[in-house]
């Protein structure tokens, strides 16, 4: 009988899990609350008991996994198996993670950065279709991203590597949570995006519903932003247009240094689809080398939400 793979991806709000086939097919998947409570002592534990309630259920025994994944915030040591600085779990010391779990499910386990997980996932099973050479970029709360290249998923010296969310796109822009100014995240975040449209709605002197609702101080989201857009909206259209322009001026960037046969973009942004895909491919086009034009693509990611458990599983691999 073949063996098995679990992914786990943590989250500020909830834990998902799935139990997955050798080749990444989902056979069963699950999800709790994260208790962030205590700062955030009882996560582990709370991991271990809903795994092995599982194992139970399905009468499953450890013998039959490959291994563990996860995709977890902050900043990870793969080789310890430990996490600091995820402030969203309210860890704010260093949190073992490996070898608790080892020790009770006694299944091998890996861990990684959330942002890299879902890279791998998208690259595994989704628009990446299992490319050697693909960047992703998630468009959410922040901008995050994960690099691979030559099949392999890079960290950097640091750890640091495909903080994507920290190109400089306008470098006397907003400042950003890092400390720098102008980076992506403050423009093509969810956050983002409003913020942008916030500004813009100031000098702009013709007629639009959305800059009404800002001037009226109603509440706007990124969504707002994009289907403004999709209904002519004249304002909205320009503020869209302003944030595919830093989109694709990083992905001209990542293309011109990386030359991937795919930059994937997912996270709740990327919702607006096809409307934002083809707008950021126009700027991509400008600011890019031709030949890196011509054979990198871009695409939306296809996995949503199940691209973290999927790639964190594919971490496990390494036990076969």
């Amino acid at each position: 009988m073949s063996k098995k793979l679990i992914g786990i991806d943590l989250g500020g709000t909830t834990v998902k899990f799935a139990i997955l086939t050798e080749t990444g097919d989902i056979k069963q998947k699950w999800s709790i609350e994260t208790n962030i409570n205590d700062e955030g002592t009882h996560i582990v534990s709370e991991i271990i008991a809903s795994i092995k309630h599982r194992l139970d259920l399905y009468n499953m025994t450890s013998d039959e996994f490959i291994g563990i994944g996860m995709g977890t915030p902050g900043t990870v040591n793969r080789e310890n198996g430990t996490v600091i600085g995820a402030y969203n779990l309210n860890w704010k010391t260093l949190q073992e993670i490996k070898k608790p779990i080892e020790e009770a499910l006694n299944i091998p386990f890996a861990i990684d950065n959330d942002a890299n997980v879902a890279a791998l996932g998208e690259r595994w099973k989704g628009a990446g279709e299992n490319s050697p050479e693909v960047t992703f970029i998630t468009l959410g709360t922040g901008v995050g991203g994960g690099i691979i290249a030559e099949g392999n998923l890079l960290h950097g010296v640091a750890g640091a590597a495909g903080e994507i969310g920290h190109i400089t796109v306008d470098p006397e822009g907003f400042d950003c949570t890092c400390g720098k100014k102008g980076c992506l995240e403050t423009v093509a975040s969810a956050t983002g995006v409003v913020r942008l449209a916030r500004e813009m709605s100031e000098a702009y002197s013709g007629n639009s519903d959305l800059k009404f609702k800002i001037d009226d101080g109603q509440e706007v989201t990124s969504k707002d932003v994009f289907d403004a857009a999709k209904d002519s909206d004249d304002f909205a259209l320009l503020v869209v247009d302003k944030v595919c322009f830093y989109l694709g001026l990083a992905c001209g960037n990542i293309g011109n240094m990386l030359n991937p046969s795919d930059i994937v973009i997912g996270g709740g942004v990327s919702a607006a689809g096809d409307f934002l895909l083809e707008k950021v491919k126009t700027y991509f086009e400008r600011f890019t080398f031709p030949q890196v034009f011509e054979s990198t693509n871009i695409k939306l990611a296809l996995l949503g939400n199940e691209a973290g458990v999927i790639g964190a599983a594919s971490l496990a691999l390494q036990y076969k």
